[in-house]
């Protein structure tokens, strides 16, 4: 009996631990975007476009070692085919791109609590397509998702915001991308597993942005910091972090994970201030702790 608690209890530290850690990860590599749109100057299309090709090409790298010849079946099927390639470019590059548009005309911090929205978009939409009412805790999750959003971007005052209206529509975009990425591919997870399916996503954005922005067609100052900086973004901010955050499933719930992950604007912003020395006063942390006590409520309501 004690040897199974401990395994237990073994097992539920090594998902903790997993989880912050990818958490973290992204939240960190979020405030490395910032460093390079703001201090080396580098184009938004340009650090998506690549981080999307070359962290696809990797993931699917991966995915091939395990599943061989699969990572190509999914091709077959034109129905799914049809869906990757919406959960490509409206999904993944989706949700890349409005992320990193939010941090290069405000700050790392501020895009990832503003991307957090996305849960609370996620409930009215499910809400809406059952045709029923949000239950009490839902409503109050989404009035708390609403409250923290206003005290973040106007720090009360209606007359005035504390950022910029670019910043705030891209931050709100990425919170609706993110409803879309994580409802839209569902059947093709439980298809095809999350390797094959995100390594696609991923290339598939990639492929679709360099459309507009070629890889070759760079605008920024490199230097030592700028090549480490992309590095880390693209192996410990999207592999090492997903591979993280998919592992933890295996120990713990959901809902469990969803709300460990809060730890991601949390040390975006930590970071922010600290490495940045972006100002984030009393409204901003205020803003931030009920943005994400919806992501408490709703994992609670999950959870039960």
């Amino acid at each position: 009996m004690l040897e199974k608690n401990a395994a237990i209890s073994y097992s539920r530290t090594t998902g903790i631990v997993l989880v912050l850690t990818g958490a973290i990860l992204w939240g960190v590599s979020g405030t490395v975007a910032q460093y390079l749109f703001q201090h080396r100057h580098f184009n938004t299309e340009w650090l998506t476009s690549v981080r999307l090709l070359m962290s696809g090409l990797l993931l699917l790298g991966i995915a091939y070692r395990k599943e061989k010849q699969r990572i190509w079946a999914v091709w077959k099927n034109k129905r799914d085919g049809f869906s990757l390639l919406l959960f490509g470019i409206f999904g993944m590059l989706g949700v890349q791109y409005t992320y990193f548009a939010a941090i290069q005309h405000g700050n790392a911090a501020t895009a990832t609590v503003l991307q957090y929205l996305g849960p609370a978009i996620i409930t009215c939409f499910l809400a809406l397509r059952s045709k029923r009412l949000p239950s009490g805790k839902e409503l109050l999750a989404v009035f708390l998702a609403v409250l923290g959003t206003f005290i973040l971007v106007t720090h009360g005052n209606v007359r005035s915001l504390s950022m910029s209206g670019w910043a705030i529509f891209w931050g709100i975009s990425s919170a609706f991308a993110l409803a879309f990425y994580t409802l839209q591919p569902h059947q093709l997870l439980k298809k095809w597993g999350s390797a094959i399916v995100v390594g696609w996503g991923m290339l598939i954005g990639g492929i679709a942005l360099s459309f507009v922005r070629q890889p070759w067609d760079f605008e920024g100052q490199w230097s030592l910091s700028a090549y480490a900086a992309i590095v880390f973004i693209i192996i410990f901010g999207t592999l090492i972090a997903f591979y993280c955050y998919l592992e933890s499933l295996k120990y713990l719930s959901a809902s469990e994970t969803s709300l460990l992950a809060c730890a991601e604007p949390l040390s975006a912003a930590f970071l922010a201030v600290i490495w940045l020395h972006v100002p984030f006063g009393l409204s901003e942390w205020l803003g931030t702790l009920l943005i994400l006590g919806t992501i408490a409520l709703l994992s609670i309501k999950k959870q039960k």
